[in-house]
Parts: structure tokens; C-alpha cells; sequence
């Protein structure tokens, strides 16, 4: 898969959009303290996005190797990250990270934003950035991983503070095509190590209207991905929309199949759950 220019238009300016309206949620909130997801406060929730978007203005400056970064203490947690550590690591990242007023929150994460965007203004968007456990990422997949994060979180502060937030399926799309798709592509690093290998092969097909079909193969502790041939044993077709937040546990998966929107196909479909056992969102 080639990034297209546009792709990278597309995903800077949604970065901008979606961190203007994230960064207006956390402000605006009524209650900056009420319960937004798990044990987090709408403040603790931006904050971390905080700490993700300061980081990253680190990241993105790298040469595909581990690097400095403005939370020192991330950097040993970081670098030795699987999908299974990621919860210890934002444990730190939460002490590091100390800021919970909403409105210097707000402007930290504009500033940094804006930060992340001048830096890779001149970047091919498939340049490889470092990322967790030594994972690769394409510069344009380290915006879209970040846009993920502020529309799943956003809409969390969202509902804490009883305010509309739309997820745009086309934004959380270049989560799943740029990001997990390029980072698969480039290199997995150590994410999937905490998982036993497996001597099956499983092949499972995503399909939606806004990515571009692709098979993910798994097998013996690798992931690759490969075009669909229409041998994939289970076959995803779905609207981004509906999918990421039931990867991020905020749909239930039969809530998600009920609506129509995430539907489960192919010629063994049982299979994508032995494979989502592995491949899944910390």
C-alpha cells in the first residue's frame, strides 16, 4: 500500500479538527472532575491524551529509533511495550503527566498539536516513525493513531458532561488503514509478544467504505497483511464508526453485530475470534 498525498492532507487536517473540538470538550466541560471512562475524571481523560500528544511531538523528530523523550520516565516503558504492558505504562504516564486543570490542558494539547504538525509538514507520510516496543509506524499512521485517540476519548468527556460528539468514520478509518494497516506493513515489534504462537494460520478479511480491503494473516506469532483473494477464513465487513469503539470497549460486540453495521462472514467466521485473542486494542 502507497500513502496518496491526499490521505496525508486528509489526516493532518482531521488532527487539527478533531484536536480543536477535543481540546473545546475538555475546556467547556461543566464538571471537569465527573467520571468519564473506568476510574478516569473528564480531566485525567484529557490528560491522557496530554502526555500521547507531548510525547509525540518527540517521536515524530526521530529517525526510527528510540529517542528522548519530554517524560523521561516513558522512555524504558515505552521501549519495552507489548499490547499487555500498555495499562502499567499508562500508570506512569499519569504521574509523569500531573497536569489536570482543564483549561492549561486545552492549551498544552492545541500547543502540542499544532507542534506535531509543523514538524512533519515536509515528511513523506510513510516515513517510519519508532513507536511502541520498538514497533514502526508511518508518520501519517502516527496522526491517525492520535485522531483515534482524541475521537474515542472525546466522545467519553462527551458523555460525561451530556454534550453530542460524533465520531467520523472516515477519521477512525485512517486509525484502522494508516496506523494499524502501516504498522503491520513496516514492523510489529515486540506488541504481540505476550502471546503464545500459534501453528494455525488464520487469514481474516476487513472490509469497509472507507479503507481499502486487506487480509491480515496471523501465524506462528507473526501478523502480515496481504491482498484479499477471497480465501480469508473470516471475512469483516463493517463501519469504522461502529468497529473502533467496540475494539475499545465501548460497544458491546453483539450490540455492534445487532445494529448491522459490523458483520462477521467468510468460510470458517469462528476464527476471528481465536484471532482477536491476540490482535486486539490494549
Amino acid at each position: 500500500m502507497t500513502i496518496e498525498l491526499s490521505q496525508w492532507h486528509a489526516v493532518r487536517a482531521a488532527f487539527s479538527e478533531v484536536g480543536g473540538r477535543f481540546a473545546d470538550a475538555v475546556e467547556n466541560a461543566p464538571d471537569p472532575h465527573a467520571r468519564a471512562i473506568g476510574d478516569w475524571s473528564v480531566v485525567e481523560t484529557a490528560a491522557h491524551v496530554g502526555w500521547i500528544a507531548l510525547v509525540y511531538t518527540a517521536m515524530v523528530k526521530g529517525d526510527g529509533g528510540p529517542l528522548p523523550l519530554p517524560l523521561p520516565e516513558l522512555e524504558e516503558p515505552i521501549a519495552s511495550a507489548n499490547i499487555e504492558t500498555v495499562g502499567a505504562m499508562n500508570d506512569i504516564a499519569m504521574t509523569a503527566y500531573p497536569e489536570r486543570d482543564p483549561h492549561r490542558l486545552a492549551e498544552r494539547l492545541r500547543a502540542d498539536i499544532a507542534e506535531v504538525l509543523r514538524a512533519s509538514s515536509d515528511y513523506d507520510p510513510e516515513k517510519p516513525i519508532w513507536w511502541l516496543g520498538g514497533s514502526r509506524v508511518p508518520v501519517a499512521g502516527l496522526l491517525a493513531h492520535l485522531v483515534n485517540e482524541m475521537s474515542i476519548h472525546g466522545q467519553d468527556i462527551a458523555r460525561a458532561s451530556g454534550t453530542p460528539w460524533r465520531i467520523d468514520p472516515a477519521h477512525v478509518g485512517m486509525f484502522l488503514e494508516l496506523f494499524f494497516v502501516g504498522m503491520v506493513r513496516n514492523d510489529v515489534g515486540r506488541l504481540l509478544d505476550y502471546a503464545k504462537p500459534s501453528p494455525r494460520r488464520i487469514a481474516v478479511e476487513f472490509r469497509s467504505d472507507y479503507t481499502a480491503p486487506v487480509v491480515m494473516v496471523l501465524h506462528n506469532g507473526g501478523l502480515r497483511v496481504t491482498e484479499p483473494d477471497g480465501t480469508a477464513d473470516a471475512r469483516l465487513t463493517f463501519d469504522p464508526a461502529v468497529l473502533v469503539p467496540m475494539m475499545f470497549g465501548r460497544i458491546s460486540p453483539l450490540r455492534a453485530v445487532l445494529s448491522g453495521k459490523v458483520r462477521v462472514g467468510g468460510r470458517r467466521p469462528w476464527r476471528l475470534m481465536e484471532f482477536l485473542r491476540t490482535v486486539h486494542m490494549p
